[in-house]
């Protein structure tokens, strides 16, 4: 079969499988894994494996001196210290977004930002997890009153910070020097919407892209 030629709009389009089982393997405290049998658009019936996970955000900080925070954190499933933009999950029932931005930059940074605005929206890694990202751009910075809250434990209980130019951080991301796709999708688009102007910049709130009948939750019910 030929695969012919989108003419359509240049955007991602929602558009569910109809599910007809799922088996869940594993529920995890965070994700769960589970087995769906669907039926794709075209008819098709097959078996997708599937990490079930909330999502997360991550904070472009960005200060008056076009330099960005980057925190170094140890990552055991890839062996590593990696320099990752401050992040986390959306792992509180009926937070927005936002809120669990702001939650993360304090937590991880001991900042708090008077300007927010979303920089980029993306899937970690689609053909295989629900997770959906949201990356805020952060701007009007300060430190909180008595500094980071050491309410992180093991992984999250030293977090050294670095703060590095715009530019640097580009050069870092396409030298192969920084490998979190949080960082590396965010330092990139920080840097395209900066030589654009910030016009690309959308407001804080505006809702995230979905699928329907999304079940990003390990506890959901079956769609």
């Amino acid at each position: 079969m030929a695969d012919g030629q989108w003419t359509g709009p240049l955007r991602d389009e929602a558009h569910a499988s109809e599910l007809i089982a799922r088996t869940e393997h594993l529920r995890g405290r965070v994700w769960s894994v589970v087995s769906d049998e669907v039926r794709l658009p075209g008819g098709t019936v097959v078996v997708r494996d599937v990490v079930l996970h909330p999502g997360a955000v991550g904070v472009v900080a960005i200060d008056d001196h076009d330099r960005i925070l980057l925190i170094r954190q140890f990552r055991h499933p890839v062996g590593g210290y990696l320099l990752e933009l401050p992040a986390g999950l959306r792992d509180v029932a009926g937070e927005p977004p936002l809120e669990t931005a702001r939650r993360e930059l304090a937590e991880e940074a001991g900042i708090t930002a008077t300007e927010w605005h979303v920089l980029v929206d993306f899937f970690n890694s689609p053909g295989g997890s629900s997770e959906a990202f949201r990356c805020f751009l952060a701007r009007g910075l300060s430190p909180l009153p008595g500094g980071r809250p050491h309410t992180g434990e093991a992984e999250e209980a030293d977090l050294p910070q670095v703060w590095i130019d715009l530019d640097d951080a580009v050069a870092a991301v396409l030298a192969g020097d920084l490998h979190n796709p949080t960082t590396v999708a965010g330092v990139l688009a920080a840097a395209a919407a900066r030589d654009r102007g910030w016009i690309t910049l959308r407001p804080a709130e505006v809702p995230m892209w979905h699928l329907p009948k999304g079940d990003a939750t390990p506890s959901g019910p079956l769609p």
